[in-house]
């Protein structure tokens, strides 16, 4: 099971949502680099930026920047998703030295989008982020309901190509209530081939521990936030120093 760390991007912050709502806002650090430089420090293997800014709005003028400069600046490999709509969105963000792109909101309105970027790019440095609120899923910066499940859209985008998808729990996120294990279980079970990204509710390490036993369901990561930087695992070795 491997733990990602996540940064949250707003107003050039790093920072917190609860739930998704934007007018509940937790700001951790100001100078989000400094964040990336201390997971990476610790061991983090992958980082885990999202824009919340253009996540809202569908335009990717917002941090743009920002998130250039942390993959410039680490080694660790980084994802980012939100507002990443359009096939110029892709190409430029990849450019600029992301490892992977995560598609949402375009992911369930252009299902096109999904192939053609999977075809060019490869699986690898393409990913689908599914995020759900009482079983539906949600798009725009989980503002708008679609009346569709995550095992519907799953199974669409696994036939397209697509062998990485993130799913996280609205209700979960920013709670620190656990994880919704049985979401991920039912999840799991609709899938053959893409494995999945946990994220919503991890509270310490019993989560990771709860988590690494859905291995079996194609559960192969989680991403932590606001767990992590409220010290929830102070004391516990996230990532083991290789001899």
């Amino acid at each position: 099971m491997a733990p990602i760390p996540a940064i949250d991007l707003l107003n050039g912050n790093c920072v917190r949502l609860m739930q998704g709502a934007y007018d509940q806002v937790t700001t951790y650090h100001n100078d989000p680099i400094v964040m990336a430089r201390r997971w990476e420090s610790l061991g983090a293997p992958f980082l885990h930026v999202v824009d919340l800014d253009a996540a809202r709005s569908g335009g990717r003028i917002h941090n743009t920047a920002m998130i250039a400069s942390i993959a410039q600046t680490v080694t660790s490999p980084v994802q980012t998703g939100g507002g990443i709509r359009s096939a110029a969105d892709v190409m430029r963000v990849l450019d600029q030295g992301i490892h992977r792109v995560i598609i949402g909101t375009a992911a369930v309105k252009d299902s096109e989008l999904i192939s053609t970027m999977v075809a060019k790019y490869g699986a690898d440095r393409i990913a689908v982020g599914i995020d759900a609120k009482n079983g539906e899923v949600r798009v725009d910066g989980w503002t708008s309901g679609t009346g569709l499940s995550a095992p519907d859209i799953a199974q669409g985008m696994e036939a397209l190509g697509v062998r990485r998808i993130i799913y996280t729990d609205i209700s979960r996120d920013g709670t620190m209530v656990g994880p919704n294990l049985d979401a991920y279980r039912t999840l799991g079970t609709q899938l053959n081939h893409a494995r999945l990204t946990a994220s919503g509710g991890v509270s310490g390490p019993e989560d990771l521990t709860a988590l690494a036993d859905l291995e079996s369901f194609g559960v192969d990561s989680v991403i932590i936030g606001r767990a992590l930087y409220e010290g929830k695992f102070k004391g516990y070795e996230l990532w083991p120093t290789k001899a």
